[in-house]
This record gives structure tokens, sequence and C-alpha cells, in this order.
């Protein structure tokens, strides 16, 4: 299944991605930082997505209460209804 998800509170604006069972694949951030999000992208891909939440959810980024890793997190629970 693929999903896209609009970001809130974050440099990126967009992410979407595939969802095979419990695994995540195909993640892409709409801006944000280039190498951040491309670092992301790679390190997450087709690990299982309570793996990925548990290591990315709650990440702030700056002064900012979110990041992409956990814009991505929330992302995941919201397509696998957690």
């Amino acid at each position: 299944m693929h999903y896209d998800y609009k970001t809130s509170g974050t440099c990126s604006m967009a992410i979407s991605f595939d969802v095979e069972g419990d695994v995540i694949r195909n993640v892409s951030f709409l801006g944000g930082c280039p190498g951040n999000t491309k670092a992301v992208e790679r390190l997450v891909d087709g690990l299982k997505a309570e793996e990925i939440i548990s290591k990315l959810e709650g990440i702030p980024c700056g002064g900012k209460k979110t990041s992409c890793g956990d814009q991505l997190a929330r992302a995941i629970k919201e397509a696998i209804n957690m």
C-alpha cells in the first residue's frame, strides 16, 4: 500500500512511502534538509514499522518539537492505524 503524509512543523512538506505487511519501503521526503532526509530514507528502507517508530518518534529538530524523523514515525503510525 502506498501512503502520502503531509508533514507539520518541519522544513519538509510531505513524506511518501510504501507499506508491505509490517515493512516500510521507498520512503521519500519532499523538502527538508537534503542530507538528513536522504540518510533517513536509506536507513529505514526495509525496516519494520514498529522499529522505525521506536527509533524516530519524539526526536526534535533545533527549537522545534518535531523533526523529519518524528514526522515519519507519525506518518507510519497513521498508515498502520496505531
